[in-house]
């Protein structure tokens, strides 16, 4: 991998891994249709790592808050403790049970995720459903319900919308933010809990597949490190912009997006431009 497509990549990976059009799919498609080939799930997930600093960095408070306020809410003789009944406390909870899905399918499934499913026919194929379901979700929930007040089992359903960003064209944010969303949650709480659940996710997964390809000859770390630093730049930037579009405008969008993506994706694969794998 040379550093013009390094940075290619990092550009892609920083302005879709937040918006629900997924981050993967678009490296896959953009890789292949450039004559890159496939990059991976390794870089993939190495990349991410970038992304989701921007997400500490940005919710830096939030974060610090959840985490003092769990530890505090725990039994072991606090001078002031906390009530597990504190909202914080409460989503520190349903941040650790929402990241059970995801870790423990994507450990089942890594061959396949690996393999198999990074067939673009499947990716174009999900591209459209759920981008269909997500404009479903949000023209048709109640939209009342805030962050603070997600229930322990709302979160672990919301865990199970974000382990489907497993299968490359559903989008991590997207299947997120399209359950929050059917559960009843606003349009900035689904997207809120987009970036919170996602941390320990998304961070164990580029740490993981860092530690099983060193040495191993498959991942050129210089321009991987180099896409991850201009993802987080630009990812950064994506946030400020995604929270304040979203209190105005609806996800529409992204909805006509991922299906006008979709047919583009059929369209190449089946004049040669692209390959399924």
């Amino acid at each position: 991998m040379g550093i013009f497509e390094a940075i290619i990549l990092g550009l892609l990976q920083g302005l879709t891994e937040f918006l629900p059009i997924s981050s993967s799919a678009h490296i896959r498609i953009f890789g292949d249709l450039f004559g890159w080939g496939d990059p991976g799930a390794a870089f993939t997930a190495i990349i991410q790592i970038g992304t989701e600093l921007a997400v500490i960095v940005y919710f830096w408070h939030d974060i610090v808050s959840i985490i003092t306020k769990w530890f505090r809410a725990l039994p072991f003789g606090w001078k002031n403790p906390v009530k597990q009944s504190d909202p914080d406390v409460r989503l520190g909870w349903i941040i650790i049970i929402a990241t059970i899905p995801i870790g423990v399918l994507g450990f089942i499934f890594q061959d396949t995720i690996e393999t198999s499913l990074r067939n673009l026919y499947i990716t174009a194929f999900v591209l459209a459903v759920f981008g269909l379901l997500l404009g479903l979700a949000d023209k048709f929930s109640k939209r009342t319900i805030k962050l603070e007040d997600m229930s322990i089992r709302d979160g672990l359903i919301v865990g199970f919308g974000q382990a489907l960003a497993l299968i490359p064209g559903v989008s991590r944010s997207g299947g997120t933010i399209t359950t929050a969303l059917l559960l009843g949650y606003t349009r900035e709480a689904a997207a809120r809990a987009s970036f919170l659940l996602a941390v320990p996710a998304v961070l164990a997964s580029g740490f993981f597949q860092l530690f099983k390809s060193s040495g191993d000859g498959t991942l050129v770390l210089g321009p991987t490190i180099l896409a991850a630093i201009i993802a987080f730049v630009v990812g950064y930037a994506v946030i400020v912009w995604f929270l304040k579009m979203i209190s105005t405008k609806s996800y529409t969008v992204f909805v006509v997006y991922r299906v006008l993506l979709a047919i583009l994706v059929v369209v190449l694969l089946g004049v040669g431009a692209l390959s399924v794998f």
